[in-house]
């Protein structure tokens, strides 16, 4: 994660008088210990960071590239994954992991979440006819608490007139998930508007069976920590072959992440997985073409 600029600061508190009325001794101690956290280096680099991705919200300095997800059946592109950088103002893109978790501590999350829905809505709508396609949009554990988030995705398809059949919304198993009967009412209502849910990250967290068995979805992403050694790993190997019964014995799908070679392409095709996603069949670009 990029730091702050601020390497430390000592916090300048009001000096108390000497002798304060009886009763507001406890206010004292709670005044100053609020200023302290609001000084601190860690909340002086929240405040640098909410700063900065709000002056790149208000700037559109937040691009989207796209990774395809193929089949392994039979090659085809089954739909795209939207992958948000940051333009830094200096000639870099940033990517996720450098700002992303700044935003979730921040409190920027949810704009950010929203401002990639309504860019792929934007997006998709100007695609029409066979050739249109599906795209996956990452939302954080946080967003999907929030209770109107559905409804702006509702009115984002309806607005740009998507289908929403070729949206799939990615849920971010390792982000913090703070109600799990509102995120589960979430995905259950992506799936009665016509989207799929996809589990992201799976197998990152003592947690992952967890929202295996909670949430309703479509697809399951296998984490890359899988997938990055499977040629010469046994344990890996056996884990994505369970995986891959118990995610079709329950009529949902298999996507594996992180696949950079063939001879991995190879054994997820031999172990059933149905898609791949990774630089060894197709890498993140900065357009999204009408499939052929």
């Amino acid at each position: 994660m990029v730091s702050s600029t601020i390497a430390s600061v000592k916090p300048r508190l009001l000096l108390a008088p000497t002798r304060p009325q009886r009763g507001c001794e406890h206010r004292l101690l709670a005044d100053r210990s609020h200023a302290a956290g609001l000084c601190s280096a860690a909340g002086l680099q929240r405040r640098a960071w909410r700063a900065r991705l709000a002056r790149a919200l208000a700037e559109d300095r937040f691009i989207l590239h796209y990774q395809p997800i193929i089949s392994l059946r039979d090659g085809s592109t089954s739909h795209h994954e939207a992958l948000v950088r940051l333009a830094d103002g200096r000639g870099r893109v940033l990517p996720p992991a450098w700002f992303l978790p700044a935003a979730e501590r921040c409190g920027m999350i949810r704009e950010i979440d929203q401002l990639v829905v309504a860019k792929v809505a934007a997006l998709m709508g100007e695609q029409t006819g066979d050739g249109a396609l599906s795209v996956a949009v990452n939302l954080s554990g946080l967003s999907v608490t929030d209770p109107g988030l559905l409804a702006y995705i509702e009115r984002q398809l309806a607005l740009h007139d998507v289908d929403p059949a070729r949206l799939v919304i990615e849920l971010t198993e390792t982000a913090s998930i703070s109600d799990m009967s509102r995120a589960k009412a979430f995905c259950s209502g992506v799936q009665a508007l016509g989207a799929a849910v996809a589990l992201d990250d799976f197998g990152t967290g003592f947690g992952s069976f967890h929202y295996l068995k909670r949430l309703p979805f479509r697809y399951l992403k296998i984490d890359g920590e899988f997938i990055r050694s499977l040629p010469v790993s046994r344990r890996d190997q056996l884990v994505v072959q369970a995986l891959v019964g118990i995610v079709r014995g329950i009529g949902a799908s298999t996507i594996a992440e992180c696949v950079s070679d063939q001879p991995t392409v190879g054994l997820l095709r031999a172990y059933g997985v149905d898609y791949a996603q990774g630089f060894a069949v197709g890498p993140p670009g900065a357009a999204l073409a009408l499939a052929a």
